[in-house]
């Protein structure tokens, strides 16, 4: 990745308002409000099933940025599971192919991010496992098997129904204490 986009990035978050944030993709800056109210409960209810589901050597981490230089991408999930070695760093960045899974709750201001931005960007950065929770369709979506380029799996539920999560985790995500945005 060019060192310059990196630049840009760090200039882009220190002049941002208080709760916002920033990613990159290719040579794109995406700017993002901080989160509502039921987007942290809703990825509370997440992550603590993630938490007694998670494997010992993988722990939570929310909105640290994964770094994929060689396809020049830099995105920042809600949620994420990385190996404990891999946080063992002064830096704020770390590699994408470390991740687990990738987590996005979905924002109603910029839905195309998490739907369109991150379905592409997240296989070829070599995240397994993306999951994407919708309070606005009320829905919840987990794409899996990357082969670099794309994801060739799809499964999605609705609010109130479960939906599996494979290995690393294995179990039932259940949907049913989602709160949908209206």
């Amino acid at each position: 990745m060019d060192p310059q986009h990196f630049a840009l990035l760090d200039e882009a978050r220190r002049s941002l308002p208080d709760g916002f944030k920033a990613e990159i993709s290719g040579d794109t800056i995406v700017m993002m409000v901080g989160p509502s109210g039921i987007h942290q409960r809703n990825l509370l209810v997440v992550r603590r099933q993630f938490d007694a589901h998670s494997p010992s050597d993988l722990v939570p981490s929310e909105n640290t940025d994964l770094v994929s230089p060689s396809v020049g991408k830099s995105r920042n999930p809600d949620l994420t599971y990385l190996p404990a070695a891999v946080l063992e760093t002064t830096d704020n960045r770390v590699p994408a192919e470390t991740a687990a899974i990738a987590v996005e709750l979905v924002s109603p201001s910029n839905p195309e991010n998490d739907w369109v931005g991150k379905v592409r960007d997240y296989p070829v950065m070599g995240i397994p496992l993306y999951l994407v929770v919708d309070a606005r369709l009320k829905t919840v979506t987990l794409f899996s098997l990357p082969d670099g380029r794309k994801y060739h799996r799809r499964e999605d539920a609705e609010f109130g129904e479960s939906l599996h999560i494979p290995q690393p985790f294995g179990f039932e995500l259940d949907t049913g204490m989602l709160l949908p945005y209206a």
